[in-house]
């Protein structure tokens, strides 16, 4: 276990579900003590795979690894052992759950059951607990869809039906605004003595991270268009991604805009030995003389936008005639805004994300061996992140805890 986090002697109760377990991973990871509450047997959650080796058993669940790092695990049957619960609740800082709305209620343990001054509780479900939609029955697939972000994901050929997002995306929007509504409700707290209640809608913090798209339709009335590999706009922008010598992709980003960058640019054909190539490289050297042009101010230039175009394409002509890593590095070591589609064994081997720190070994006794984990969501340097154990195992904690 690693020294204890930012959040250290802040307890969280998580009623282990598929839409609070982000927001618990994150207090958790951030050293909060988060006991998650399984019943008896273990969550359902612990059947989502893949599974290590194969082996499909509570155990081996990559999801439940994922998610619960860091966190203790107690089995109670809240049905059958309410007063368990009860005192376990008595003893936390911060309820996390995200139980179909009423489920407590039936059961005399919900918020209006077991609140006490200070204690905040955090509900995360699909439309939120009150409303016309909160029975309604949700996924990942319809919140991303219902919410927006699937219109905006997808290819400049529109006869592709829209593409959904990876990687639980509405658990992981939610869950981050849950977990920093609990820590803004903990500064309240602390100041007033008064705890609350949040209410997280996942369709409306996918909404509301839609980047423009719904402001442009709220505000503008207009309807922006997926785009391949980049934001989604009402009107088309020029494409970026681009196949590389070695049939690999990349992503140009923005072009040079500024004299520095026309320079930089034009020295590194001439390094390539491109230069001559490179027909159109005279704009280049306009873009230099004329100390760069500005898209916006400079629309309507014929000059100017012929730069602008030619900086553009002298990237994709780089990009056509380098491998795709070695144009990714030497694009950022010039500062410009490039990327690379990278598989997810290719990203975590990635020597950038190393030097951050991004893979992060896990030490598995049950294994014998470490295993290699995604590592901080976000790096902050006064707060430091760090997964403190592995996943627990199915009531590996219940002869700790409750206790204070």
């Amino acid at each position: 276990m690693s020294p204890a986090g930012p959040l250290a002697g802040l307890r969280v109760v998580e009623l282990a579900s598929e839409n609070a377990a982000s927001a618990g991973k994150v207090l958790g990871d951030l050293g909060a003590d988060v006991i998650v509450v399984e019943p008896p047997g273990g969550a359902a959650t612990r059947a989502i795979g893949p599974f290590a080796g194969d082996r499909r058993d509570p155990e081996h669940s990559l999801w439940w690894w994922y998610y619960n790092t860091s966190k203790r695990s107690v089995t109670i049957d809240l049905a059958a052992a309410p007063d368990a619960f009860r005192e376990l609740v008595r003893t936390a800082d911060i309820v996390l759950e995200g139980e179909r709305p009423g489920a407590l209620a039936a059961l005399g343990l919900d918020h209006p059951d077991l609140r006490h001054d200070a204690l905040i509780w955090v509900s995360v479900t699909p439309f939120g607990r009150t409303g016309p939609r909160a029975h309604e029955e949700a996924t990942d697939l319809t919140l991303l869809a219902g919410a927006g972000p699937v219109w905006s994901c997808g290819y400049d050929d529109h006869t592709v039906a829209p593409v959904r997002g990876g990687g639980n995306q509405a658990m992981h929007v939610a869950g981050a605004f849950a977990a920093n509504a609990a820590l803004v409700a903990v500064l309240h707290r602390d100041a007033t003595g008064v705890g609350q209640h949040i209410d997280v809608s996942m369709h409306a913090a996918l909404n509301v991270t839609t980047e423009g798209s719904s402001v442009t339709w709220l505000v503008a009335q207009q309807t922006v268009q997926r785009q391949t590999g980049r934001h989604a706009a009402v009107l088309p922008t020029t494409d970026v991604q681009v196949l590389a010598a070695d049939g690999r992709y990349v992503t140009t980003g923005f072009p040079p805009t500024s004299a520095t960058d026309f320079r930089v640019l034009l020295d590194w054909l001439a390094e390539l030995g491109l230069l001559e190539e490179f027909d159109a490289h005279p704009f280049l050297e306009m873009g230099v003389e004329r100390g760069g042009v500005d898209p916006r101010a400079d629309l309507g230039d014929p000059l100017a936008e012929e730069i602008y175009r030619t900086g553009r394409d002298a990237m994709v002509f780089l990009a056509t005639r380098m491998e795709a890593y070695p144009f990714f590095v030497a694009a950022q070591e010039r500062d410009y805004q490039s990327g690379i589609v990278h598989t997810p064994d290719e990203a975590l081997a990635d020597p950038h994300l190393v030097a951050r720190g991004f893979p992060v070994e896990v030490d598995h006794p049950q294994l014998g061996r470490p295993v290699t984990y995604p590592g901080a969501p976000f790096l902050m340097g006064a707060t430091p992140w760090a997964i403190r154990r592995r996943a627990p195992l199915v009531g590996e904690h219940d002869a700790e805890v409750p206790g204070p």
